[in-house]
């Protein structure tokens, strides 16, 4: 969900309407990258630069800062951003210069337990309205496209078998995949920028030691 979110977000705040704009996001989990970003067949990264020119609000949010240090935007909120990287929580400066809400996850979880409470309530009383809109969340849109049919491209979490040229093979990436009948394609991502390959495999390296160690 954060990737499209993300987008969402970006489009809106450059004025290119959502359903217009194209992208290609690929890294790993809570740590990929929008490697390509189009409005009728043109890069919006520098319409994004300028509105960051333009206000300074905008410089004081950890996704911006690491987008400015490697060019390319972070798919992750800053607030989950902000605790995949070591350059922020441990300066205190850095956590009032960017605005970072500490354990404000707490705080989203605690209010997630209680709406499934009251979502149980509410289906136990045969109450439960199913929402108009599409789940923001992959897992139904994946089932719902296995089941009839219809196409869609997600950013999936799946081991790399060539999908990222500059990632350790069979490490768990994130890359476009295709949702179908036949159920889920990845695409080809091929190397990433160097600076957030070289960011991923310090993550990936973390992973790889946790498997080892179970």
């Amino acid at each position: 969900h954060s990737v499209h979110w993300t987008v969402v977000d970006l489009s809106e705040l450059v004025g290119a309407p959502f359903d217009e704009v194209t992208f290609r996001s690929a890294g790993v989990n809570h740590k990929a990258w929008v490697l390509d970003w189009r409005h009728d067949g043109k890069d919006l990264y520098p319409r994004l630069d300028a509105a960051i020119a333009a206000d300074p609000e905008l410089r004081r949010r950890v996704r911006v800062d690491m987008y400015r240090r490697l060019g390319y935007y972070p798919t992750e909120t800053s607030e989950h951003s902000s605790e995949y990287v070591a350059w922020y929580l441990h300066d205190d400066a850095e956590i009032e210069r960017l605005r970072i809400p500490l354990r404000d996850y707490v705080g989203i979880s605690a209010a997630n337990v209680e709406e499934t409470g009251r979502l149980v309530q509410e289906a136990d009383a045969g109450e439960y309205v199913e929402p108009e809109e599409e789940a923001a969340e992959y897992a139904p849109q994946v089932i719902h496209s296995m089941v009839t049919g219809t196409r869609r491209e997600i950013q999936a979490n799946l081991a790399n078998t060539g999908l990222i040229d500059n990632l350790p093979a069979d490490a768990p990436v994130e890359a476009p995949t295709i949702l179908d009948a036949d159920g889920a394609t990845p695409a080809p991502v091929g190397a990433l920028p160097p600076q957030c390959a070289a960011l991923n495999q310090a993550f990936l390296s973390v992973v790889d030691l946790t498997v080892r160690a179970a």
